[in-house]
């Protein structure tokens, strides 16, 4: 049985080596924010408060585009609905915490993190303080994402194009989902998941963002059945 020492470390080491994505990520939220002609200082409070790259250069890009603040944080909402889906998949290993604790640590969920802890979780159940390395994944990258993006805001305009930091996008994401193209039945998933999202892509409200993954889950939860 691991101490929570122990399970924060553990998670604080997982979910290192996204931080080579991550940190570029973040300076380039940083930087678009002070590009786009906004004060430092809102971009810094919405780092802290919305806490998601993709998030984050959309809301700033709406608003710099003469959406509205409703649109703005609808649009955010919508990005942001698969969180729930991450609720749903790691309450098991939750269920025993108070409420304050869940809402808490839900905070700290993102993808990169959500990913390490929940293959560590399916691994380790038998653990009594699991919720600890989601800790670990979830503070290790809110640290350096703050430390990113007030580095964007304050270099980010020097930094030259030639770089490249603009891949760190996409390369986050496929630095969390490269460990299950081992699998087929996951490479069939994430292909409909892909596939769903460009077929839905003009869908109102960024709903393919919500649909995509809807159809995702129905084809593994066939292929599931199928397998057994």
């Amino acid at each position: 049985m691991l101490s929570k020492k122990k399970l924060f470390t553990k998670g604080m080491l997982d979910v290192a080596p996204h931080m080579l994505s991550v940190i570029p990520f973040g300076i380039i939220c940083g930087a678009i924010g002070v590009e786009l002609g906004f004060d430092p200082y809102l971009v810094y409070g919405m780092s802290i408060i919305i806490f998601g790259g993709a998030s984050q250069i959309v809301f700033l890009q709406l608003l710099s585009g003469g959406a509205s603040s409703l649109v703005a944080v609808t649009s955010v909402g919508v990005i942001n609905s698969r969180h729930l889906l991450y609720g749903a998949v790691l309450s098991e290993y939750l269920e025993k915490l108070s409420f304050i604790k869940k809402l808490l640590i839900s905070y700290l969920i993102v993808d990169q993190g959500f990913a390490e802890s929940n293959k560590f979780f399916k691994k380790n159940k038998s653990e009594q303080y699991l919720h600890y390395h989601l800790i670990g994944t979830g503070a290790t990258l809110w640290i350096c994402w703050q430390i990113s993006t007030l580095s964007g805001i304050v270099l980010g305009s020097f930094v030259p194009d030639e770089l490249g930091l603009k891949f760190a996008i996409p390369l986050t994401f496929i630095a969390i989902i490269v460990q299950d193209l081992k699998r087929i039945d996951h490479v069939i998933v994430m292909l409909v998941s892909g596939i769903s999202a460009l077929v839905f892509l003009n869908a109102p409200f960024k709903l393919y963002i919500i649909i995509s993954p809807i159809i995702a889950l129905l084809i593994a939860g066939l292929i599931s059945r199928f397998k057994r």
